[in-house]
């Protein structure tokens, strides 16, 4: 237990150290006064909870100061850890109902959805569950490599094509070879793609197609891995990709390279997906059920 919480004490230094940081400094043990309250605003703006999210917070915690007559600063502290925690939900159990259960994950380039399928295929295989990965990512040949390398490191099975081949017919494959396999889980990679390009969202949409026709009520979970270095430019980055797909679930990636960890409360507001897993570090370990509880105190730096 102490390990894991180093791991997110560690993997959001970045993150408690900017904006959360100086958020801990400033309600110390002063008495409140309207300059808190400003500087409050801004400092959840630029830790990247959002604006709306940021006015919603505040409009809270002023309420609750009046209601129950709280005048030191040091008393919103703990006010606040508590409403940043009412506003994220603790992530719903995995369904593995199917056999084999199907998650497709998709992500633009760059967000790091490739090495993220590889740090889950560990965690489901410490978790006792089979697992097989799909290369269905045919666009880009470095990402075949890229995970092959990964699953060979795992021992990982892994399902492959052609550079510049079909993608679909990959996705097929990887189902078709699970239900022979009798394996647990299937994760299927995609090709990154920009939410903005049409071509592309609607290439995936096929992908997701032909594995509904590999095994009929597939894929069973998409997962959108979003790179948490990118902020709030994400967000439409996954309106777009839920509107595609229908997206279950969220990877928050890189978040130990994030000082703006905020983002997080944002997806919750604004998107109503759960947060799944999170990224705290390079090491195929690093990837960790998200933890609303260890996510509010490491931000803030609360033990």
């Amino acid at each position: 237990m102490n390990n894991l919480f180093s791991k997110w004490t560690q993997g959001l230094s970045k993150s408690s150290k900017a904006a959360f940081g100086q958020i801990a400094s400033i309600l110390g043990a002063t008495d409140i006064s309207e300059e808190t309250w400003d500087d409050l605003e801004a400092l959840l703006i630029q830790a990247d909870v959002g604006v709306e999210t940021t006015l919603s917070i505040l409009k809270t915690l002023e309420d609750r100061v009046d209601r129950e007559g709280i005048t030191r600063s040091h008393d919103v502290k703990n006010a606040l850890r508590e409403e940043l925690h009412s506003r994220l939900d603790t992530p719903p159990p995995i369904d593995f109902s199917h056999s084999p259960t199907i998650i497709l994950i998709v992500g633009v380039n760059g967000s790091g959805k490739t090495t993220t399928i590889a740090k889950l295929g560990l965690y489901f295989t410490q978790e006792k569950k089979s697992v097989l990965l799909g290369a269905a990512d045919t666009y880009r040949a470095a990402a075949v490599d890229q995970l092959q390398i990964w699953a060979d490191r795992l021992h990982l099975p892994v399902i492959s094509g052609q550079a510049d081949g079909d993608a679909g017919a990959v996705a097929f494959d990887t189902v078709q070879s699970a239900i022979a396999r009798n394996v647990d889980i299937a994760l299927i990679d995609t090709a990154g793609r920009l939410h903005t390009r049409f071509n592309l969202m609607e290439e995936l949409k096929k992908v997701h197609r032909v594995v509904g026709k590999a095994m009929p009520g597939a894929p069973h979970a998409v997962w959108l891995v979003m790179d948490a270095t990118t902020g709030q430019n994400a967000l439409q980055q996954a309106k777009a990709f839920r509107d595609a797909v229908n997206i279950t679930g969220i990877i928050l990636a890189k978040l130990d390279s994030s000082a703006r960890g905020g983002m997080a409360f944002a997806i919750q507001r604004e998107l109503g997906i759960p947060i799944l897993f999170a990224g705290l570090g390079e090491k195929s370990d690093d990837l960790q059920p998200f933890d609303p509880s260890a996510f509010v105190d490491g931000i803030m730096q609360i033990n």
